[in-house]
């Protein structure tokens, strides 16, 4: 097992001697044992999170469409209810385990955050609290309403008439969170894979011009998905939401431009 191995801790066997301790309690109750426990809660939590978001937008809205209104009802009590447990919950942990990481990562100290992969995983972590304040006050609370529709009517009561306008209100957030996902994990998961060369500046003016536009661009599609630039009705600029296949063209396109504009303004 080398020393590239996730469950490679160092050790001193002697001095001058290094040699391979597997979960030894030393090492695991340290600061880099904390970082990379960290990490590895991180990465599960979050496959958890964004698996569950890819599953609501790719599977079940879809499938949910097809379905007879008795036969919808009963799988947003007994399947969705559930399913967004997990879901806001693992997002939960996977910003509680980011900034852990972040606490106990040396890496990430002194002027990491003014170096260029420091600015790639904080562009990323903009897009990542983001993605969780948008479970939580946007997704969560329009889907209380959908769920609490569904068992009333499932009970013999009247549907919600604010029912419609919930379930808009969190597809088009949902829809963002997954078009942020593409460049939130480019930044967050590949910069210790950028193929970084002796041309990259981050000096400050640089760092500044990246942040204004990285930020602008942010801005503008969460007031979108927000419902703040028209509404939340289909078509016009809702257009990237209103199909998951149109949410993934413009997620693919986000992160083609994230990776350019990363490139170009941090080039000298």
């Amino acid at each position: 097992m080398g020393r590239y191995s996730p469950c490679y801790v160092p050790g001193v066997l002697e001095e001058g001697v290094s040699h391979m301790v597997l979960g030894s309690a030393l090492d695991i109750f340290s600061r880099s044992g904390f970082a990379y426990l960290s990490r590895w809660s991180h990465v599960f939590v979050g496959i958890t999170w964004i698996g569950l978001l890819y599953f609501f937008n790719f599977v079940q809205v879809p499938a949910y469409a097809e379905m007879e209104g008795a036969a919808r009802n009963n799988a947003i009590d007994k399947l969705t209810s559930r399913a967004l447990w997990w879901f806001r919950w693992a997002a939960a942990a996977t910003l509680l385990s980011g900034i852990l990481l972040i606490i106990f990562q040396e890496q990430y100290e002194g002027d990491y955050i003014r170096s260029a992969p420091g600015v790639a995983i904080y562009a990323g972590v903009l897009l990542a609290v983001t993605m969780f304040l948008n479970v939580w006050l946007v997704i969560w609370p329009a889907q209380k309403v959908v769920i609490a529709n569904a068992r009333n009517v499932q009970a013999g009561g009247e549907a919600d008439p604010n029912t419609a306008a919930a379930a808009r209100k969190g597809a088009l957030a949902s829809r963002m969170n997954t078009i942020y996902s593409l460049p939130m994990l480019i930044f967050m998961v590949g910069t210790s894979h950028f193929p970084y060369d002796v041309s990259v500046d981050a000096s400050g003016s640089k760092r500044a011009v990246f942040w204004i536009i990285w930020i602008v661009i942010w801005g503008v599609l969460e007031l979108n998905a927000l419902g703040y630039l028209g509404g939340r009705g289909p078509g016009g600029p809702r257009i990237i939401y209103d199909t998951h296949r149109n949410a993934i063209i413009t997620g693919f396109v986000y992160s083609a431009v994230a990776l350019i504009l990363f490139s170009y303004i941090l080039t000298s």
